[in-house]
């Protein structure tokens, strides 16, 4: 089974109607996946909310304080692109939670894959920041908390959004323990992800960049995911993987685009999964980043989540 983790504290996230990260994303998602039976197929899971010490596992607390006093004072802008409201600093900690809450169930046996419905997304938001819509690093808490909590010594977050996730790069960037690895548009937001950024130190060779220039086709986007997901990410072995699973790849989506269709996501999934049952009996966590074509992204979560019940 497949669990599905989603709670309408994040509808509550409150970034203004103009604004292309807003609650409509996740509606349109929930009803789509209502009307196909892919809600029902799926087992669903309340989150719980993540507490500071578990946020501070990879954010600094002065920043955590921050952005908690910014939505109690009534929200505002985190940064020109990330704005809170009153209830964005909960959402966040349920956002985070989420992926907390599925990975202690998968770690237990329940299940072998997740999806966690979240907003705010997490990948952008750095030690001491917020950026790109994100407020709360939600893979990198869990990916930390896998390493703390349950003793992993390999763990691999794949971000195949459109953006480059430069927060995470930059929390893992000297850890041997976690491996990174993103496809991204380039050039193009946030400026980081060249095929030159490996690591520092210990990690060294533990952050695997693969810039994706626009026009790139389909066919040669998904050959070198799977290339590198044959050679480098196997050689890592991973004991869990956690997708950052931004579907602003998707050929019409206004903040993105990489000429992907709905069904590219599939295949995606499908490399992982086989990747995942050689390496790690299965386990993957998957968790929404972006994704902004409200026809579109629907129909990309349930490529996405079709391939997870099947496994």
């Amino acid at each position: 089974m497949t669990l599905l983790l989603y709670d309408d504290i994040y509808l509550r996230h409150d970034t203004g109607p103009s604004h292309p990260e807003n609650y409509k994303r996740l509606e349109c998602i929930v009803d789509h996946l209502k009307t196909t039976g892919l809600w029902d197929k799926s087992t669903l899971m309340n989150p719980r909310a993540a507490t500071v010490e578990e946020i501070a596992l990879v954010h600094e607390r002065a920043y955590i304080d921050r952005a908690r006093q910014l939505a109690e004072a009534g929200g505002g802008q985190l940064d020109p692109d990330t704005t809170l409201s009153q209830d964005s600093y909960r959402a966040a900690l349920y956002a985070a939670g989420a992926l907390l809450t599925a990975a202690d169930a998968i770690m237990e046996g329940m299940s072998k894959n997740a999806f966690c419905m979240v907003r705010p997304p997490g990948h952008h938001a750095r030690p001491a920041n917020g950026m790109g819509f994100c407020v709360f690093n939600n893979v990198a808490v869990v990916a930390q908390y896998l390493v703390s909590r349950h003793k992993l010594k390999r763990v691999f977050i794949l971000d195949w959004d459109c953006h480059h996730g430069n927060g995470t790069q930059e929390m893992f960037y000297g850890e041997p323990g976690v491996f990174y690895m993103s496809l991204h548009r380039w050039p193009f937001y946030p400026g980081t992800g060249g095929a030159d950024e490996r690591g520092s130190g210990p990690g060294k060779g533990f952050t695997l960049n693969i810039p994706v220039t626009d026009g790139t086709s389909p066919e040669e986007y998904i050959t070198s995911f799977k290339n590198a997901m044959d050679n480098d990410i196997k050689a890592f072995n991973p004991e869990f993987i956690i997708i950052s699973a931004g579907f602003d790849g998707y050929s019409e989506d206004p903040v993105g685009g990489l000429g992907l269709a709905a069904e590219d996501f599939a295949t995606l999934t499908g490399i992982t999964l086989d990747l995942a049952d050689r390496c790690c009996r299965g386990r993957v966590l998957s968790c929404l980043e972006g994704g902004y074509n409200l026809q579109g992204l629907p129909l990309c979560v349930e490529q996405h989540l079709n391939v997870l019940l099947e496994a």
